[in-house]
């Protein structure tokens, strides 16, 4: 019998599409508690050195991790765009978001991060090129409003923007960015070594800020503003991205990056349980309805996804492979032997690769 394929199918297990989501919610479980853990070391700690800080501790764990695993080095053109992914979530957001809990809440913080999944999605579709469906932005644009009222009403209502609120917004466009990049390079380079060589990327400038913080201002805080510092150095700044990237990179970004709407919820939870902020049934209920937010915009891209899996590949799952994108067989085969005779194989980009024309 004669094959005539043009490829090697991958017969690695599959991932389902539930596998991005999953992933996801894992990492922003990790970053619910950034801001309370913050405003607790900024009582303690100047925003200088925690922003910078925790990145030159966060890119010592990764130098170790590189190196045992003998990880090879990025090319040019990687370099370039991990310097995006640094510039938004290894400098910008730790250091704006550090500023603006000096003179603000953690739960006031929350009603800006609360735009984080929408402007998210955004960099997703003018960066990678997805296109949602429209239920899935009126489900994501609900969920952004609805996220923005529930922290309003917590954090004492909107009021008049003051600096603390700008940082905030700054924070929020430095974030979307670099996860809109680090999620497509992820895709390339692996979840945990794209944040890793962001991380020493960025290292020369955090190590001179961190000398100008510790000569400016010596750091003298308490054990528990120290914790609060190595959870944001340890997790929010490296471990958290493992998974994170890991579920943006699996995707699709834009329906993965909807998760994000439970993080005010888990923030302001924190906030009320960690640094005694008030909670009320209200706020209980105002959560629930962010989660159906965050529910529905889930539901609605996957739904539009499955609507375009091959016919062979009902469930709409795809390969596990590393590689520059995902990428999905028609038909899919376990293996050499399945396929019948004078078959070829196509491979075609997955509906929300980056390669995909």
């Amino acid at each position: 019998m004669k094959i005539d394929s043009s490829t090697i199918v991958d017969s690695r297990p599959a991932l389902s599409q539930h596998a991005g989501l999953w992933w996801g919610f894992l990492g922003v479980l990790a970053f619910s508690f950034t801001l309370p853990f913050t405003r607790i070391a900024v009582a303690g700690l100047s925003p200088l050195f925690i922003g910078s800080g925790r990145a030159v501790i966060a890119a010592g764990l990764a130098a170790v991790a590189l190196a045992a695993t003998r990880q090879r080095f990025p090319s040019a053109a990687q370099w370039g765009r991990l310097a995006i992914v640094a510039g938004g979530v290894v400098v910008g957001f730790p250091m704006l978001t550090s500023y603006a809990l000096t003179t603000s809440t953690a739960g006031r913080g929350a009603v800006v991060v609360a735009l984080l999944p929408a402007a998210t999605a955004i960099m997703v579709v003018l960066r990678v090129k997805e296109r949602p469906a429209r239920s899935f932005w009126t489900f994501a644009g609900l969920g952004a409003v609805a996220a923005v009222c529930f922290a309003a009403l917590q954090g004492g209502g909107f009021g008049s923007l003051g600096v603390s609120d700008l940082l905030f917004f700054g924070a929020v466009a430095a974030a979307a960015i670099g996860y809109a990049e680090g999620g497509l390079l992820s895709r390339e380079l692996g979840a945990w070594q794209t944040v890793s060589w962001a991380l020493i990327l960025a290292a020369p400038v955090m190590i001179a800020l961190g000398g100008i913080a510790i000569a400016q201002e010596p750091p003298s805080a308490t054990a528990v503003q120290w914790l609060a510092f190595a959870y944001l150095a340890a997790v929010s700044m490296y471990l958290g991205f493992f998974a994170w990237y890991r579920g943006l990179a699996i995707g699709p970004m834009a329906q993965v990056s909807q998760v994000q709407l439970t993080q005010p919820v888990m923030t302001i939870a924190w906030a009320a349980l960690l640094l005694g902020e008030p909670l009320t049934w209200s706020t209980v209920a105002g959560g629930l309805a962010v989660i159906a937010c965050a529910a529905l915009a889930v539901r609605a891209r996957l739904a539009s996804v499955m609507l375009r899996a091959s016919p062979v590949n009902p469930e709409g799952r795809y390969p596990a492979r590393r590689g520059a994108g995902p990428l999905h067989a028609t038909p899919v085969f376990s293996g050499p032997s399945a396929l019948p005779a004078n078959t070829s194989t196509r491979i075609s980009p997955h509906p929300d690769s980056p390669d995909r024309p």
